[in-house]
């Protein structure tokens, strides 16, 4: 039997009914049991500020402690502006800091993007990828995930309603479970 990874989810959107929370709960249900998916919240962390390297608050420390204590990350985020959202951006750079102590630091990787939009949230997922790359994160290339028409996939209790889409994100955590399987130490 192969090990349980511990894998952090980052939900770019803060709202309490967002889609992405939505997908990111549904693909919790979908991972094999050799994946533990656990929500790890960002909504509560300071904007970073590089005079609290010295002296970082509680809030800091445990998050960055929480990206540390992962096996692998994953990424779920809207698009805001064609860009990712602020809130995603500032846990970036929080666990990235202080220079040279990056907790992100080759923790294998995915990004899933959902939109109601059509095109599903692309911007953001290149942007996102964009900042993985310098943070040393490996993230998976494929299956590329843009989830577009995303107000449409859910019933009213926030379950996945469409069978095609359950497939695709079927194969997504398969990928990534094998993805994370290849990219980790242990």
């Amino acid at each position: 039997m192969s090990a349980v990874r511990d894998i952090a989810v980052f939900v770019g959107s803060l709202r309490k009914e967002s889609l992405n929370r939505k997908l990111a709960k549904a693909l919790e249900e979908l991972a094999p049991s050799s994946l533990k998916l656990d929500i790890v919240e960002i909504g509560q962390l300071p904007l970073y500020n590089q005079d609290f390297d010295e002296d970082p608050s509680p809030v800091y420390v445990e998050f960055r402690a929480r990206v540390r204590a992962a096996d692998g990350v994953l990424f779920v985020t809207p698009e805001y502006n064609r860009s990712v959202p602020g809130a995603l951006k500032n846990a970036l750079d929080v666990a990235s800091r202080p220079y040279g102590q990056s907790a992100w630091n080759g923790k294998p990787g995915a990004v899933i993007s959902a939109s109601p939009s059509a095109i599903g949230g692309f911007g953001a997922n290149h942007h996102l990828r964009q900042s993985l790359v310098f943070l040393n994160v490996p993230a998976m290339q494929q299956p590329e995930a843009y989830i577009g028409g995303a107000d449409k996939l859910f019933d009213a209790s926030g379950k996945l309603a469409s069978d095609g889409t359950r497939k695709f994100l079927q194969q997504f955590i398969e990928a990534f479970t094998n993805w994370v399987a290849i990219n980790t130490k242990s």
